[in-house]
């Protein structure tokens, strides 16, 4: 058992009794393949909780700012996250993302870039739409409906595949990409509140 599923399977069992977790649409998953992940974030316990009710590993871009955390920081790269600097376009975190997705794996984005403080749904950023429209991956939109409360439900939903052959073939711009995602992210939430 290698690290990344030792923690999951801790992380999961840690969570498991304090948030009931609700998974829905699991079966949407595509069992291989290069998946783009996108999910709406109210929490910080989004990555490791979208982590481990996803049926494949998922590699997460995460802020560069942990991988300088004391011990945190050297167990973050086994866990499948790879740093990105935040509010500047950082080539090296696009060129990994990339990669993990034409290796078949499944990346998994927050597009809003941060947590809202709010609840509700915010605009997402051009990168989820650079991610969908560079790569041949699988968009998946997933929403997370809390609120995070000790032992209430929490879900996680996981929409079908949204379809990208349209924007790619007339080269939408990555921002309209993105929109299209955020609008598939909030249809979930409304439909599972």
């Amino acid at each position: 058992m290698n690290l990344y599923s030792f923690a999951k399977a801790f992380v999961y069992g840690v969570l498991k009794p304090i948030y009931r977790f609700e998974v829905i649409g699991r079966e949407n998953f595509p069992s291989e393949g290069g998946v783009l992940l996108c999910s709406n974030h109210i929490d910080n316990l989004d990555p490791p909780v979208v982590g481990i009710n996803a049926p494949r590993p998922v590699h997460f871009m995460a802020k560069e700012e942990l991988f300088s955390v004391p011990v945190l920081g050297k167990l973050v790269p086994h866990l499948n996250a790879f740093p990105v600097k935040r509010g500047m376009s950082d080539r090296e975190a696009l060129r990994k993302g990339l990669g993990i997705l034409k290796e078949g794996k499944v990346l998994g984005l927050f597009p809003e870039g941060t947590r809202s403080k709010t609840g509700q749904l915010g605009k997402g950023l051009a990168g989820a739409g650079f991610f969908a429209l560079r790569s041949d991956a699988y968009v998946m939109p997933c929403a997370i409906i809390g609120p995070y409360k000790a032992f209430s439900k929490l879900k996680v939903v996981y929409g079908k595949p949204i379809e990208m052959k349209e924007l790619r073939e007339r080269k939408a711009s990555a921002e309209e990409t993105t929109d299209v995602i955020m609008e598939e992210i909030r249809k979930l939430v409304e439909k599972h509140s």
